[in-house]
């Protein structure tokens, strides 16, 4: 499934709208890319899925903070 390990964003619904503005379903996916990161506590590699906002996260917060939040609020297994 498309979901973003970090942050838990997935794809979202939407319209195609044509020059007559007739509407057609479609999806915007998420920016998802598959990423190795290096944790450091616990000396090893963790890969994870994760949109362009959740790189931003982990800069922002580290790696290590930003597993245990994600865990908390059940985005990863």
């Amino acid at each position: 499934m498309r979901i973003c390990e970090i942050t838990g964003k997935i794809a979202q619904v939407g319209n195609n709208v044509s020059h007559s503005k007739r509407r057609t379903k479609r999806r915007f996916n998420t920016n998802l890319k598959t990423k190795r990161f290096w944790l450091e506590q616990e000396s090893r590699w963790v890969t994870l899925k994760v949109t362009a906002a959740g790189m931003k996260t982990i800069n922002k917060k580290g790696l290590a903070c930003a597993l245990k939040e994600a865990v908390a609020a059940k985005k990863i297994y």
